[in-house]
């Protein structure tokens, strides 16, 4: 009698911990996966020419194309070599891509 109790308290602690573990999946991981996918996409598609922001917050003009860096052009000619990585989408990006 008390082992039938004890089998069926641990069966649905399982399945609460199931369900706790798909409502993180679908509510925190998911979306979190298709935004890192969105911003890998922008960084390769940007080309020479294009207006970018760094982490850092430098806005910037792309001014030649790496395999995994860009060469940009800030204020009075400032010329950065940054890592394709450290660009983000700003804002305005963001906006433009969801229309």
């Amino acid at each position: 009698m008390i082992l039938l109790q004890t089998t069926s308290t641990g069966m649905s602690s399982l399945i609460m911990f199931g369900m706790i573990f798909l409502v993180m999946y679908f509510f925190m991981i998911r979306p979190q996966i298709k935004k890192q996918k969105k911003e890998r996409e922008y960084r390769q598609s940007l080309k020479k020419g294009d207006s970018i922001i760094t982490i850092g917050g430098i806005h910037a003009k792309i001014i030649d194309v790496k395999n995994d860096t860009f060469i940009i052009e800030g204020h009075a000619g400032l010329k950065l070599k940054i890592s394709k990585s450290a660009v983000v989408m700003g804002p305005k990006t963001a906006i433009e891509k969801n229309v």
